[in-house]
């Protein structure tokens, strides 16, 4: 289903409720620029890293996405994915079922659920809303749940301390969604609802954040302007 949501004026900050989920395929391929391929990039990192058996966690799965594109390459792995929204874990319900693929699908807070014995942690666009208070505790949950040699693998929004950069970069990514078919409408509203609801970090800040949760290294995986994902190894 196409995303229209914000065609209509906005009448609360932004959440991933029913309506969200019901377009939220549509919306992130539209609002992520490369999602596909970075999806792909990371799905093909793992499925040449991972051991046979791996378990592989993915917090904050919305309609499991990314546990799919890791299943077609390594239908060995234990695939599990946590999220909050049951519209959302419906939707990854049915996409399971529709690719065969055992997935491990539980409605709960990731703040608040245990992490234990898992080879890979998956965490895309979801710490950003999470409030920056809580991060670094979280983190370090991740951290703690991962086995030896486990690896964390996270997508971010990031912003630039160069505020000059900063600015033209906002207005380069309004240009893009524009180009997907949103209108400048949309663009406004949606930025609205998302106003100290995502509340992004730079990229060295994002860094710092796992390093000193105890990763021994984090490396950047991909990158375009304010959009990035990283991968830590414990």
């Amino acid at each position: 289903m196409r995303d229209e949501i914000f065609k209509e004026p906005i009448k609360k900050q932004f959440e991933f409720d029913a309506s969200v989920a019901s377009v939220f395929d549509d919306m992130i391929g539209r609002s992520v620029p490369f999602y596909d391929v970075n999806v792909k990039l990371v799905s093909q990192i793992l499925a040449k890293s991972l051991t046979k058996n791996a378990r592989v966690i993915d917090l904050g799965c919305s309609t499991a996405t990314s546990l799919l594109a890791l299943f077609a390459l390594r239908n060995d792995l234990e695939l599990f994915g946590v999220d909050n929204s049951e519209a959302m874990l419906a939707n990854a319900k049915a996409k399971g079922a529709a690719f065969g693929a055992k997935l491990n699908l539980e409605l709960a807070d990731v703040l608040e659920y245990e992490l234990s014995g898992f080879d890979t942690i998956l965490l895309n666009y979801t710490l950003q809303f999470i409030r920056p208070i809580c991060r670094a505790k979280f983190v370090r949950k991740i951290y703690n749940g991962l086995n030896d040699d486990g690896v964390f693998v996270f997508s971010e929004k990031i912003i630039y301390e160069n505020k000059t950069l900063a600015k033209n970069m906002i207005e380069i990514y309004e240009d893009y969604k524009a180009e997907q078919g949103y209108s400048r409408y949309e663009i406004a509203q949606k930025r609205e609802a998302l106003e100290n609801v995502l509340i992004p970090y730079t990229e060295d800040e994002n860094k710092t954040l796992v390093l000193e949760a105890g990763f021994r290294e984090v490396q950047s995986l991909f990158k375009w302007g304010n959009f990035m994902s990283f991968i830590a190894f414990k």
